[in-house]
C-alpha cells in the first residue's frame, strides 16, 4: 500500500480503503528532519573522502608507473612525493611510512579497475534498475497479525535484486534496512541522480476488514510517462504467471508520487493483501517470495530483452480500414508490413503513399485475388505479379522486393506450379514471406475478441513471430489496439530484405 494514494477502489463490487500510516506528532517530525539532515551531511562527508582518497591513490599509481620506467631514479621520485605529506592521511591509516613503502611493492592492489569504474556513479555497464521497498522506518505501512508491509516489501526487494543481478542487470535498493526513513521526494531524487533506466516500487495491499477472498496482485503506472504502461504490463504478467495469484489487473493513476514524478518508466506492484488470511500466509514464506521476485524479474528482463513480432497486413489498401490501422500504428510509433493488392493500390493511391511515407514496408500480394486464374500456370502468376509490382512502383516509387503468395506458398490451388513459381521468383531476386501466427480474420463472423484470442494462442511464445492480419477487415481495426496491449513482450518491427523469412 502506497502512502501517496488515497483512491478508493471497488473491485468485485466491494469498496477498498487504503490504510494510511498514523499521523506523526510535531516532535517526531522535527526529529525525523534532523536525522535526515545529519544523514545527508554524513553522506556528503563520505563522498568527499572517497573522492580525495581516489585522487591520492591515482597519484600513487602514477608514481608506481614512474618506478617501473625510471628504475632507481623513479624510487627517489616517489620518496620525494611522500616527504611533503601528500599521502599523509594514508600513511597514518596504514601504520606509518614503512607500511606505505611495503604497499608500493604491490601495485596490483593499489587501484583496482572496479574502483576506477565506480568514480562515476551514473556510468552503468548494464540496465540499471532502482528497486523501491515501499515504506520503512517509522512508516511501517499496513500490517496484520504482526506482519508488517515494510518488512515484506524489503524482503521481496532483496530477492528481486538478487534475481536481476543474476540476469546481468545492475540494481539499487532505495533502503536496505527497516529503520531508514525516506520521503517520497528523496526516493525519486535518488533514482534521478543515478540515471536509472526503470523504477519498480514494491508494496502490499489491505482491505479495511480481514476478508480472505479479497486478494491478488495489481500493478499501477502513470500513463504520462513513456514506457511505464509496458513495464507495468510485463511486471504484472510475470508475477501472475509465476505465482498463479489472482489477477486484479493494471491501473493508470496520477496520484502515486513516485511513479508520476520519475522521468524513467516506473510502476508500483502490490503483490498481496495482508488482510487476506490465506494470502498473508503465502507472502510471508520464502518459497512464495522467491516466486514473486522471479516473476517480477522475468517481466523486467522481457522489458529490456523483448521478442520480435512482424505485423503484416494483406489485401489492402482500403480507404477506411487501412487508414484506421495506420492511425493506430502512428500513435504508437510502430512500423508494420503491408502486402498490397495492385487493384486496390490504384483505387486508393493516397493510402498506399501514406504507407510508404510513414516508414512501413510495402510488398506485393497480387494484382487480382482470383486464385484459379492466378495459379493457372507459372506465366499467369508472373503476369499478375508484374501488374501489381507496376502499380506499387507508379504510385509510391518503391521497387518492392518482398511478396506473399495469396493463400500462402503452399495451398490447394498451387500444388502443380507452386515449386516452379518459387524457383522463378527467387531467380528474379524476390523474397516471399509466409507466417507462423494469425488473427484468422479472413473468416466470416469473427468477433474482435475471437481475433485477439486467435493471435495470442498462435504465437506460442516464439521469439520471432510473423503475424498475419488483413487491413480490409473492420474487426481487425477494432481489436488492434487491445491486441498490441496484450503483447508487451514483443517489439514490433517491419519486414526487410535482411530478415530471414518464415516460409512453409
Amino acid at each position: 500500500m502506497y502512502e501517496g494514494n488515497s483512491k478508493n477502489r471497488r473491485p468485485e463490487e466491494v469498496e477498498l480503503i487504503r490504510i494510511r500510516p498514523h499521523d506523526m506528532n510535531v516532535e517526531n517530525e522535527r526529529r525525523r528532519i534532523e536525522r535526515r539532515q545529519a544523514q545527508r551531511a554524513r553522506m556528503e562527508r563520505r563522498r568527499r573522502r572517497r573522492i580525495l582518497k581516489i585522487q591520492r591513490w591515482a597519484t600513487l599509481l602514477s608514481a608506481v608507473v614512474c618506478t617501473v620506467i625510471l628504475g632507481v631514479g623513479g624510487v627517489r621520485f616517489i620518496k620525494g612525493l611522500l616527504r611533503p605529506g601528500l599521502l599523509e592521511a594514508d600513511v597514518k591509516e596504514t601504520g606509518g611510512e614503512n607500511q606505505t613503502e611495503e604497499m608500493l611493492g604491490e601495485p596490483s592492489g593499489i587501484l583496482p579497475n572496479d574502483v576506477l569504474e565506480k568514480v562515476s556513479d551514473t556510468a552503468h555497464a548494464a540496465p540499471f534498475i532502482v528497486i523501491d521497498p515501499g515504506h520503512g522506518g517509522t512508516d511501517t505501512g499496513c500490517s496484520r497479525d504482526g506482519v508488517m508491509e515494510s518488512e515484506i516489501n524489503l524482503e521481496l526487494a532483496r530477492r528481486l535484486s538478487g534475481k536481476l543481478q543474476g540476469l546481468g542487470f545492475e540494481t539499487m535498493l532505495l533502503r536496505e534496512d527497516n529503520e531508514t526513513d525516506m520521503s517520497l521526494e528523496d526516493r525519486v531524487a535518488r533514482a534521478e541522480a543515478q540515471k536509472a533506466d526503470i523504477y519498480v516500487s514494491i508494496h502490499q495491499n489491505a482491505y479495511d476488514e480481514d476478508v480472505d477472498d479479497i486478494k491478488g496482485v495489481e500493478t499501477w503506472y502513470y500513463g504520462g510517462t513513456d514506457g511505464g504502461k509496458r513495464l507495468a504490463e510485463l511486471v504484472h504478467q510475470g508475477a501472475i504467471e509465476k505465482t498463479g495469484a489472482v489477477d486484479r489487473g493494471l491501473q493508470d493513476t496520477a496520484e502515486l508520487y513516485v511513479i508520476k514524478n520519475t522521468s524513467m518508466p516506473a510502476c508500483l506492484i502490490e503483490t498481496s493483501f495482508l488482510s487476506s488470511r490465506s494470502e498473508r500466509g503465502l507472502i510471508i514464506t520464502g518459497e512464495y517470495q522467491d516466486k514473486m521476485a522471479e516473476g517480477i524479474a522475468n517481466g523486467i528482463n522481457a522489458y529490456f530483452n523483448p521478442k520480435t513480432m512482424y505485423l503484416t497486413f494483406d489485401d489492402g489498401p482500403s480507404a477506411e480500414n487501412t487508414t484506421a490501422i495506420l492511425d493506430i500504428l502512428k500513435e504508437r510509433n510502430i512500423k508494420a508490413t503491408f502486402f498490397v493488392v495492385g487493384e486496390n493500390v490504384r483505387k486508393h493511391p493516397d493510402v498506399a503513399r501514406r504507407i510508404v511515407e510513414e516508414g512501413h514496408t510495402i510488398g506485393i500480394h497480387c494484382n487480382n485475388h482470383d486464385y484459379k486464374q492466378l495459379y493457372k500456370s507459372v506465366d499467369s502468376y508472373l503476369e499478375d505479379f508484374q501488374k501489381a509490382y507496376d502499380a506499387v512502383y507508379e504510385v509510391t516509387g518503391v521497387e518492392a522486393k518482398l511478396f506473399r503468395f495469396p493463400g500462402g506458398s503452399v495451398n490447394s490451388y498451387n500444388k502443380a506450379v507452386g515449386a516452379q513459381i518459387i524457383a522463378k521468383m527467387t531467380e528474379k531476386g524476390y523474397i516471399y514471406f509466409d507466417w507462423n501466427a494469425s488473427l484468422e480474420d479472413a473468416v466470416k463472423s469473427s468477433t474482435p475478441e475471437a481475433l485477439i484470442q486467435n493471435a495470442l494462442s498462435s504465437t506460442l511464445g516464439r521469439k520471432k513471430v510473423v503475424m498475419l492480419a488483413h487491413d480490409v477487415i473492420y474487426n481487425t481495426t477494432q481489436c488492434l489496439e487491445e491486441l498490441l496491449d496484450s503483447l508487451p513482450e514483443y517489439e514490433m518491427k517491419p519486414l526487410t530484405e535482411d530478415v530471414e523469412p518464415i516460409q512453409f
